[in-house]
């Protein structure tokens, strides 16, 4: 009987000490983990050489690839003045710099016709923290601007927007949220469309993405505004509408209808409500390039303004620094600014901070990634891996444990099911998720389910011979740990 190589040390001391996030640890502690100890581009190593493709861009971060020289040469001059001083009391010259690039981002571009200009940053640590900032900024601006006494909000059903207090109170998800009830103050949800399982579609299941053959009333759009209707003649309108832009990742990559967000940012607009934008995962240019304008330089890097909406409340994290250093940043409006104006004995002061706002390393990062994003390279890169992987999708239709698949831009979710014919779900407690995915980390790659949908954000510098490899795995690895079921 052949006996288990002996753990390496590092994933000894890591079973001995680290607790992980989102992750069962009794499952944890039955296997080896992957060690990571270097990476280059699209390409992750572990402590015993093996190569693997990042196919989930490091949990939705990294956007040009890993040890980006631009990057690693932002951050290594930065180091040698600074690494970081406080942001009570004292300024900075690359949180000044990134703050002025940030606004000027963040401005619309057509097809957005908004008079709403996000003219001020606040920086925190994450995308919970971001998220912190834009529900405390939009309740204390809703009860000093008089629209509201008692401010409520609402967002969509499936909502995850972070784990600090605050954001948990804005998600929607049971698995993730109902442990810590207690702790939580009221929030509202309304129906989000989920096209593939939406109740009011009525398209007999298809070998294609739902958006594209659904059969609706868009009774999701009605039900936003029953919600807005409902609450404004309890004399309590919602003071924010909050969104994850064009797809919500944690809740399953649900990709919107194209309309839906400018519909309902409408109807939200109309009842006086603002809107908060989640742009954590979205932003910096993850759900798409665009099309070619007569400017290559030219596209928005946030899925708000693809659909034509300008938000009052800008939430970005993620990418922001290129996935190299925790940082986030609010954007808000000057009206939201100068509520919390006045001397200093009437205390209107934002009574929030972090230890690291406006961290310098973060901040160099951050610009040296804006710079790269503006480059006329990552714009052909981004379109052509947009494009790679919707081609190369289409050969998975072939499987009969794929339900659906969505795409927005370089966010993918592939969704598995026992029989396609009926939709029929795996239960959670099957891991079908989980087993395709490690199938895929024997083959390679790296990647992270969603229950039973499985992710792709590559890195935008990855190959096309990288991407078809990608998809390559996870075809091998469904038809390894899944067998079809008969129709």
């Amino acid at each position: 009987m052949s006996r288990r190589p002996a753990p390496h040390p590092l994933a000894r001391l890591d079973h001995q000490h680290v607790w992980h996030p989102f992750t069962q640890m009794r499952d944890w502690l039955n296997q080896e983990p992957i060690v990571i100890v270097s990476g280059e581009g699209a390409v992750l190593r572990d402590v015993n050489g093996k190569e693997y493709l990042d196919g989930n861009s490091s949990i939705w971060t990294n956007l040009h690839g890993h040890a980006h020289p631009k990057i690693n040469g932002a951050i290594t001059r930065q180091l040698r003045k600074i690494a970081h001083s406080s942001a009570l009391g004292l300024a900075n010259e690359p949180a000044s710099l990134l703050a002025a690039r940030l606004v000027s981002a963040a401005q619309p571009v057509p097809p957005v016709r908004s008079a709403t200009s996000l003219t001020k940053v606040f920086f925190s640590d994450d995308g919970s923290t971001a998220m912190e900032v834009a529900l405390k900024l939009a309740y204390v601006h809703a009860i000093r601007s008089g629209f509201s006494k008692r401010p409520r909000f609402l967002s969509l059903t499936g909502a995850y927007h972070g784990d600090t207090v605050g954001a948990v109170a804005l998600g929607h998800i049971d698995l993730f949220h109902k442990a810590y009830a207690g702790l939580l103050f009221r929030t509202d949800q309304v129906m989000s469309p989920y096209c593939y399982r939406c109740p009011f579609n009525r398209a007999r299941p298809d070998r294609a993405d739902a958006r594209s053959y659904r059969k609706c009333g868009t009774e999701c759009l009605s039900l936003v505004e029953q919600k807005f209707t409902t609450r404004r003649k309890k004399g309590n309108p919602y003071a924010a509408f909050v969104v994850e832009p064009r797809v919500q990742g944690a809740a399953g990559i649900i990709a919107q209808p194209d309309g839906w967000l400018r519909q309902a940012a409408e109807i939200a607009r109309a009842h006086g409500a603002q809107l908060i934008a989640d742009e954590v995962m979205t932003g910096f240019g993850r759900t798409g390039p665009g099309e070619p304008t007569d400017s290559e330089t030219t596209s928005s890097l946030f899925a708000s303004h693809q659909e034509g909406v300008q938000p009052d409340y800008l939430a970005v994290a993620k990418g922001l620094t290129g996935g190299y250093l925790p940082m986030a940043a609010t954007l808000t409006t000057t009206g939201v600014f100068d509520s919390f104006l006045g001397d200093y004995a009437e205390f209107k002061t934002f009574f929030h901070g972090h230890s690291f706002t406006g961290n310098q390393l973060g901040a160099a990062a951050a610009l040296a990634s804006l710079d790269l994003l503006a480059g006329a390279a990552s714009l052909r890169a981004r379109r052509m891996l947009q494009e790679t992987l919707r081609q190369e999708l289409r050969g998975l239709w072939e499987l009969p444990q794929i339900g659906d698949i969505r795409q927005v831009g370089l966010v993918v979710g592939i969704e598995l099911v026992k029989n396609w014919q009926t939709r029929e779900s795996y239960d959670l407690r099957e891991r079908a998720g989980i087993r395709v995915c490690e199938a895929m980390a024997r083959r390679g790659v790296l990647t992270r389910p969603i229950g039973n949908v499985i992710v792709l954000l590559p890195p935008y510098c990855t190959t096309r011979k990288q991407a078809l490899r990608m998809v390559a795995a996870l075809a091998e690895s469904v038809r390894e740990v899944l067998p079809a079921q008969a129709p």
